[in-house]
């Protein structure tokens, strides 16, 4: 934990406007954690857009965006319940030094293959395993660390809105520049910015001061925690619930990131710049989610917000699928960029606030697998469907699926409303 006192920290409750909005910031540890991320998830996005280019360019082959993807995804997918644990009995703190070091040096390598004129399909894929794996442990431990630097508990749904700004607040940036810089220098130059935005992040992380963590003697394997956290995780229904809607979104509605560039070039007979405009658009409409749920006084209610978010989704997708127009196709990603926010959001802070504290990294674990594991199958789903049939039949089973799944989420809210209680 932080070393500031709680006794500064006003309630909530007295905070209003933009103080309320921004009342994570607060805590010195979370300012430093916010402002070193916002740098390195602009650099991310940047090397998303130019890595989707890049594979496009080399392949002309949808399904080969889809094979891309699954191979940086699987990994987490097989190995983050394996590292929930780790996180549990670990320095959430040490785990993401590490793992963010890791990734540099992944962004670096990409850059050096790029900008040397050595870059192949195999090396997109390999180094992708290798990333997917780092990831699976960078996941929950990032999750986990909020908590470490928000003490009150009524500010971790604020903090978690605030982390998705950055996220999405990136979003709008760095596609935009990555549009821009595809065009005039080529995708090297997007690898090597992203590699050196990662010293942002790993500075601020050792700029923290963290109270010394506490040493408990593991009396159980390894394996009996990850059967102990399995049975909580999937014993509780509306920790169960909300990760099987999440699990769903993320396979069906979450892979039409992989399609844009097709969209961008075939749909909408456009560039870079287009790709980089409707993944902006992506990051407006989760800006303006952010805006929502960060002004809420708790978390109170959250379990209704999931559908309504999961449909708002779902039909922006079905609509952006039928769009031949620019302009209303950037407005229609906007709007699935709201509801896609907030959904993911939404479930984070249901999950953080109702979950035991000892076993918060290995179900955070279960969350990155249901929104990060099962996004490999995703993309590889909607390669292949968009290789089969086309694009945009592709988007409009998925937006259908996630509208099916919502409907039967709020179905079964009444039934479990008690047991989500710990939201305030």
């Amino acid at each position: 934990m932080s070393l500031e006192t709680k006794a500064e920290q006003p309630d909530p409750d007295d905070l209003k406007g933009l103080k309320r909005i921004f009342r994570a910031f607060r805590y010195r540890n979370y300012r430093l954690f916010f402002a070193g991320q916002s740098v390195s998830w602009i650099g991310t996005w940047i090397q998303r857009i130019a890595m989707s280019w890049l594979v496009y360019r080399l392949t002309n082959s949808a399904f080969l965006l889809g094979v891309v993807g699954f191979s940086s995804q699987i990994p987490t997918f097989l190995f983050v319940s394996f590292a929930g644990v780790l996180v549990d009995r670990w320095s959430r703190h040490r785990i993401l030094v590490v793992t963010q070091s890791l990734t540099m040096m992944y962004a670096m390598s990409l850059a050096i293959l790029v900008l040397t004129h050595r870059i192949a399909i195999w090396h997109i894929i390999g180094l992708g395993m290798f990333v997917g794996i780092v990831n699976a442990f960078d996941a929950p431990a990032r999750q986990s660390f909020v908590v470490e630097m928000v003490e009150k508990k009524e500010d971790l749904g604020n903090a978690i809105a605030l982390n998705s700004s950055m996220v999405n607040g990136a979003r709008l940036i760095g596609p935009s520049v990555a549009g821009m810089l595809i065009s005039a220098v080529g995708e090297g130059i997007c690898f090597l910015i992203n590699s050196l935005s990662y010293l942002a992040v790993i500075a601020a992380l050792l700029a923290m001061r963290l109270s010394p963590a506490g040493t408990e003697d593991q009396k159980t394997h390894v394996l009996g925690e990850l059967k102990e956290g399995f049975s909580y995780t999937f014993g509780f229904p509306p920790i169960r619930s909300v990760l099987l809607l999440l699990s769903l979104v993320s396979l069906m509605g979450m892979p039409y990131v992989v399609l844009m560039p097709i969209f961008a070039k075939n749909i909408l007979h456009g560039g870079p710049h287009t790709l980089g405009f409707l993944m902006g658009g992506v990051g407006a409409g989760a800006l303006i989610g952010v805006v929502f749920l960060a002004a809420r006084r708790s978390a109170r209610g959250l379990e209704k917000t999931i559908p309504m978010a999961t449909t708002i989704f779902g039909v922006g997708l079905i609509a952006f699928s039928l769009s031949r127009n620019f302009l209303l196709s950037l407005l229609l990603i906007t709007m699935a960029g709201f509801g896609m926010m907030v959904q993911t959001a939404s479930c984070n802070t249901v999950l953080q606030t109702i979950v035991d504290d000892d076993k918060r990294g290995r179900v955070m674990s279960f969350y990155a697998m249901s929104f990060m594991g099962t996004a490999p199958f995703g993309s590889l789903l909607a390669g292949s469907l968009a290789s089969m049939m086309n694009a945009p039949s592709t988007l409009l089973i998925g937006g259908t699926s996630c509208i099916i799944g919502a409907v039967i989420f709020a179905s079964r809210l009444p039934s479990q409303r008690e047991l989500f209680r710990a939201l305030g």
